[in-house]
């Protein structure tokens, strides 16, 4: 029996794929083992290494929670700023006049070439030459003056193909009926393609929260990751289980981010569905006259 997309598999393949995926997860158990033995040899695997983390408050209180604030401050700034900002530059280039596309299409493409660390020590001396803000808050500007500029214009693209992937039908169909540029893209254009835009736009949220890290490692902006050296060394050098911790944590933030917008998606999508409803005569008269009229 086949489908459209593949056709079934025979006994053979069946028998061969059961034999790929036994194999797979000996090998995964036997790395795991592997890396599990490395270390308990190093005795990475004691109580005294995770006491902090699993027996008492201190080490959160102290180290963890305090950088994951300045993370999600960060991370929260810069994606409100990015979002409409991103919005705002995919639309401008997909203008038709050459004075608005032009500047956005430069703008885009510049900040989107260089690396996001370069844009954060430019704003750190920025903001350390040309503005009055104190030394303790200009890691926290420079980190998000690098994300928003760079992601912006990666969100600026995404925007811009979303738009682009709709049928040109859509948009032809609102101006037939006398709507405006801007309302063709407003109601119609815009709020279909965000659906589809959707985990393309989570997956540049995560990138930013992950990002932050970057001016911990340089900037001495004091989020999560810049945690773990002074709590490993203030516990008696348990960098693994320092490092296990925060990843951890980042993966939480990360499934919570796709989780709701996973979510997101399948309101959206249920939103857009019909209700399959079948009108009375006299409706579809009323809205036919209505059409004429105007």
């Amino acid at each position: 029996m086949s489908s459209v997309l593949y056709d079934a598999q025979g006994p053979r393949a069946k028998r061969r794929n059961v034999l790929y995926t036994v194999g797979f997860l000996l090998a995964a158990a036997a790395v795991l083992w592997w890396v599990i033995t490395g270390l308990n040899d190093k005795d990475q695997l004691t109580w005294d290494k995770w006491k902090p983390f699993l027996g008492g408050t201190e080490a959160w209180s102290t180290y963890i929670w305090p950088g994951l604030q300045n993370t999600l401050k960060a991370a929260a700034l810069s994606m409100l700023i990015a979002l409409p900002l991103g919005a705002v530059l995919g639309i401008a280039r997909l203008s038709e006049h050459a004075w608005v596309r032009v500047p956005a299409a430069i703008v885009v493409e510049f900040f989107r070439a260089i690396p996001v660390l370069v844009l954060m020590i430019f704003g750190l001396a920025l903001f350390a030459q040309y503005t009055n803000v104190s030394s303790d808050d200009r890691p926290l500007y420079a980190v998000v003056t690098g994300l928003v500029l760079y992601n912006a214009s990666v969100l600026a693209e995404i925007v811009r193909a979303g738009i682009l992937s709709l049928p040109k039908g859509q948009g032809e169909a609102a101006l037939a009926i006398g709507l405006r540029k801007n309302q063709v893209m407003r109601f119609i254009l815009l709020p279909q393609a965000v659906t589809a835009m959707l985990p393309a736009i989570v997956s540049q949220l995560v990138v930013i929260v992950k990002d932050t890290a970057l001016g911990g490692a340089v900037l001495t902006f004091p989020e999560m990751l810049a945690s773990v050296s002074p709590m490993s060394s203030y516990y008696g050098a348990n960098t693994i289980a320092s490092f296990t911790i925060v990843a951890v944590i980042y993966i939480a933030i990360n499934f919570a981010l796709t989780s709701f917008a996973g979510w997101l998606e399948k309101r959206l999508r249920r939103g857009k569905k019909s209700t399959g409803a079948v009108l009375p005569p006299a409706a579809v008269a009323g809205t036919a006259s209505t059409g004429a009229s105007v």
